[in-house]
């Protein structure tokens, strides 16, 4: 895998992924930055959010589940002094689809956090993490495949 991150101004940086995406980060305006894009860290713990998220709804598909959606939305806590790593992250799932099983989904999610999320468990190593989730039913009406 391989990254590229160039100096724009100030505290603002081009990133380009080994795969051809780009994207703008950008520091708080307290330090110079102007807005413009997500800051580093918050990209970390999108990062995870993602991986995350493809483990749970892998899983559930190939668990037999009708997932038709996943979201979770995470919260987190930084050490107050440098260097200000992660040291609590709380994920919440929101995962919708036909007749879910919760202890399907609490599997899932497990999996994901144990064994398969590669972002999770290096940020594991300084932040204490907890998951919950939620099953939103869909009707046959809305029901979709992703």
């Amino acid at each position: 895998m391989e990254a590229r991150v160039k100096w724009i101004e100030d505290v603002c940086f081009m990133a380009e992924s080994g795969s051809g995406h780009a994207l703008v980060m950008d520091g708080a305006p307290d330090i110079g930055g102007r807005n413009l894009g997500p800051r580093p860290m918050e990209l970390l713990l999108m990062g995870a959010g993602g991986c995350t998220s493809v483990d749970v709804v892998m899983i559930l598909r190939k668990s037999r589940q009708q997932v038709t959606g996943c979201e979770v939305r995470l919260t987190a806590e930084r050490a107050p002094d440098h260097p200000k790593v992660f040291t609590r992250i709380h994920m919440h799932f929101i995962v919708r689809g036909q007749g879910l099983k919760p202890e399907m989904v609490e599997r899932a999610i497990r999996l994901s956090a144990e064994k398969y999320c590669s972002a999770s468990i290096m940020l594991g190593k300084t932040a204490a993490i907890t998951h919950d989730f939620e099953i939103v039913e869909d009707g046959p009406s809305t029901a979709h495949s992703q």
